[in-house]
């Protein structure tokens, strides 16, 4: 279980198609005494599209490292977040890094 995410249900990676999405990519800047060192952060979530998802963060020399180590962290981190209909039945709040997550409920309108 866990807490940090509000009782969401922990889901192993085995059995599971899961589909890959890049969120974003950084190049970062380290300055040190013989000059500069360049590396790359990649921010991947992965799903099924039927509740399970994940997120993870990769560093790495090149991007394609990057990614793949993103892509493996968000493996790790997989949870099962309750859909009906299609839909997130509630709001959902999550945190990784800086960067805060709201989901929020969208009702289908009979017209």
């Amino acid at each position: 279980m866990a807490s940090k995410y509000y009782n969401l249900e922990k889901v192993k990676p085995s059995g599971i198609e899961l589909k890959e999405r890049l969120v974003g990519i950084q190049r970062v800047t380290k300055v040190t005494k013989g000059g500069r060192t360049f590396s790359f952060s990649a921010i991947m979530v992965v799903g099924n599209e039927e509740g399970v998802v994940g997120h993870g963060m990769g560093k790495a020399q090149e991007v394609v490292s990057a990614i793949t180590k993103g892509t493996e962290d968000a493996k790790k981190n997989l949870y099962r977040i309750p859909v009906v209909n299609g839909t997130i039945p509630h709001e959902q709040n999550g945190k990784f890094g800086g960067s805060r997550i709201l989901c929020v409920l969208h009702l289908t309108v009979p017209v």
